[in-house]
């Protein structure tokens, strides 16, 4: 269900893309940005791991720094058939974790010093065993592919407002193409921008439940996965990570930044709510012991 709402959604972005090119296509000063766009987002995915990582100040970890931490993760790997990631550890009290990489055979696993000493080892199974999920989803490839094309629909309608606050672009898209008038130039500038965003928070609470799911099968206990998103959402909605950041907080396998946004709509949110998580999670066990 999940994969079916990620095409749709996709489709849909693709298709706002394009309806918001067509209302302000032929420009040469546009194809520029959107390029110059495009290649700052394939940039981004290519060095992802190293431009994050560094951001955290993550450190290697191996089997002789902290055994029992890459333990778990070479197990994981192995019972989903996953190369073997790098283990980063975070020195940062906060409970958290994210996997970042291009592909899966360039891909790593970092974790907060704060959630090695919270979980218990089943709940970190479960938590690594959610991010190789992500990894074995390819969800940070489409997660790229979607900010690429919100960012373009944004890159349109901010070369829009440009162009009418400096008088050219909105009388020669009248006389030249008839593109709508203030109707259009509403639509590019502000729904267009606020839709595509939309859409990329439904994807990315999308693929956070399809972690979910793959990750409670992959260890084999979904209720252990439950319990630590609970006692890592207790403290995250009482303290934020300092080095955190908008543009890095969809990673995380719960917000970061989620003790600022205790009143923010759901809709504008990367991650579902932990609650709903956890049920979906219940039942998955439920579905499980029936098997």
């Amino acid at each position: 269900m999940n994969s079916l709402k990620t095409v749709f959604l996709l489709t849909l972005l693709t298709m706002i893309l394009v309806g918001v090119g067509g209302a302000v296509g032929g420009r040469n000063g546009m194809l520029i940005m959107l390029a110059f766009s495009v290649i700052m987002n394939f940039f981004s995915y290519w060095y992802s791991d190293t431009i994050v990582l560094k951001a955290y100040n993550a450190e290697e970890v191996n089997i002789n720094t902290a055994p029992e931490l890459v333990k778990i993760v070479a197990g994981l790997a192995r019972r989903a058939q996953l190369p073997m990631p790098k283990v980063y550890i975070i020195d940062e009290p906060v409970p958290n974790a994210f996997a970042t990489g291009r592909n899966a055979e360039h891909a790593s696993v970092a974790v907060t010093s704060g959630i090695m000493q919270l979980l218990s080892r089943e709940e970190m199974e479960g938590v690594l065993a959610h991010e190789l999920s992500h990894i074995k989803n390819h969800d940070i490839l489409i997660s790229t592919i979607v900010a690429t094309i919100a960012g373009l629909i944004a890159t349109i309608g901010n070369i829009v407002q440009w162009g009418a606050i400096f008088g050219g672009f909105g009388r020669s898209n009248d006389d030249e193409e008839g593109s709508g008038g203030i109707a259009g130039f509403l639509v590019t500038v502000i729904l267009a921008p606020i839709a595509a965003t939309l859409i990329q928070f439904g994807i990315s609470r999308s693929r956070e439940y399809m972690a979910d799911e793959s990750g409670g099968r992959m260890c084999g206990n979904p209720l252990a996965l439950a319990s630590a998103l609970a006692k890592i959402d207790d403290y995250a909605h009482r303290r934020i990570m300092p080095e955190a950041t908008q543009a890095t907080a969809h990673m995380f396998i719960i917000n970061p930044l989620s003790a600022s946004r205790k009143t923010l709509m759901n809709l504008f949110s990367t991650h579902p709510t932990t609650e709903s998580r956890i049920e979906k999670l219940k039942e998955l066990a439920r579905r499980i012991d029936r098997i």
